[in-house]
């Protein structure tokens, strides 16, 4: 089928996949203001997407302007360093979505308890399959039908947000920075780890990428969609943390879940389930925008040879990868069985590897390739280049770091099956 028969994502869609895949609302930040103290995690909320975000995005931008191809990354790390490092920097990132994605439908019926506190185990399964196929209908669909329904998602999950933020500034009575940090944070140390820990409440700002053969204008949309979405997402974790601790003053006893607390405090429980509610839209809108961007890579791979050919099977109308999208799918809904919870620590090394994959892809193709068209570029000349890699190459590293020796070791592992694959897969093929 040739490209050009493809589904098209357009500016708006593609800024609602880049929203979610980054983001999706302030759902589930709660912990780090009773973890670091109100105004240390108000900082490292400003601070990150300054240091972390919008270098990987500079990066992300060039390098679509540059290849707006297929695989995104993946195609990207393949011209820099060869099918090697193309399989590992795809084959770990949809590995690591195995663990990520899957949260969401278990997520989802844990949310419906809100309304439903007797539901049994066996329902609460039957709802997580339910949401794992519904939203994949939507994906087999095409692209443009998946963006739009990103698009009426976020409108979802925010406006209970938005509401909550405006009725919580109207109670303003506590100084939301106050106290700075809490018990045994210190300034330098509490930054430190504290910017390891919110690396991942800003992190996915590559994976949009992997659509990049499905979208209208791709490298101007991908880079206006990234500028558009840095500032709405910090604005969607600063000012709800913000507004909520000056209305409730109660910062120990955040946790995550703690939304419908402080919105029944200051609106009453129409508020809270209203909160509620966007909590549940928030976690479809990550699923359906999750699994558009993460069936792309064994899609990727397996057109370039590297995974079984039938997983480059595409729709002959919609262009969907129709068997991509199958397989990860299955696989999300065999996970989703399970709390699979305390595997999420794997992201701190999964993505950390593909994530200094794809920065030193980016050093790599401007130094030998200079003359590579790119429509826009990072500027600075070589301190912009190497500032723009550095930053947030020194926070993945600062993550793996800090991650504990049973989180390393898993993560170690895990990233041992990618040149394990490799290695089965080319001897199976030459066979």
């Amino acid at each position: 089928m040739r490209a050009a028969a493809r589904q098209r994502l357009s500016f708006l869609p593609l800024l609602a996949v880049v929203f979610f895949n980054v983001s999706g609302g302030p759902y589930g930040i709660e912990d780090a203001v009773s973890v670091f103290g109100p105004g240390l995690t108000l900082l490292l909320l400003a601070l990150t997407p300054l240091l972390v975000s919008t270098p990987i995005a500079l990066a992300m931008a060039e390098m679509a302007s540059a290849l707006p191809e297929e695989g995104g990354y993946v195609a990207w790390v393949r011209r820099a360093f060869g099918p090697f490092w193309s399989f590992q920097v795809g084959w770990w990132s949809w590995l690591n979505s195995f663990v990520d994605v899957a949260v969401y439908p278990a997520l989802f019926a844990d949310y419906l308890r809100f309304w439903r506190p007797e539901m049994t185990a066996v329902e609460r399964w039957l709802l997580a399959l339910g949401f794992v196929w519904l939203l994949t209908a939507v994906n087999l669909s095409g692209v443009r039908v998946t963006g739009w329904g990103a698009v009426a998602l976020s409108a979802g999950a925010l406006a209970p947000i938005v509401v909550l933020s405006a009725a919580a500034a109207s109670h303003a009575g506590h100084a939301p920075w106050s106290p700075f940090a809490g018990p045994g944070q210190g300034l330098w140390s509490g930054l430190g780890v504290g910017i390891a820990v919110m690396m991942w409440n800003y992190s996915g700002w590559d994976t949009p990428s992997t659509v990049l053969g499905e979208t209208h204008e791709a490298g101007s949309s991908y880079r206006r969609a990234l500028w558009w979405a840095l500032p709405l997402i910090a604005l969607a974790y600063i000012v709800p943390v913000a507004a909520g601790l000056a209305a409730t003053g109660d910062w120990e006893r955040w946790q995550t879940g703690h939304w419908p607390v402080v919105a029944a405090q200051v609106g009453g429980p129409w508020l809270a389930g209203a909160v509620v509610a966007g909590a549940v839209t928030a976690t479809a809108g990550l699923f359906l925008s999750l699994v558009l961007t993460n069936s792309r890579l064994p899609y990727a791979l397996a057109r370039e040879g590297q995974l079984p050919r039938w997983l480059a099977a595409t729709h002959p109308r919609t262009g969907v990868p129709w068997a991509a999208v199958l397989l990860s799918s299955a696989v999300y809904s065999v996970c989703a069985l399970w709390s699979f919870k305390e595997l999420i620590v794997l992201n701190v090394w999964l993505y950390s590897l593909t994530l200094l994959l794809e920065l030193a892809a980016f050093v790599a193709l401007r130094l030998r390739e200079p003359a590579l068209p790119r429509p826009w570029r990072v500027g600075g000349g070589a301190a912009g280049l190497w500032l723009t890699a550095a930053l947030p190459s020194a926070a993945a590293l600062l993550a793996m770091a800090t991650a504990g020796w049973k989180n390393t070791a898993a993560g170690i592992l895990a990233a041992f099956t990618g040149p394990v694959a490799w290695a089965l897969w080319r001897r199976g093929g030459r066979r």
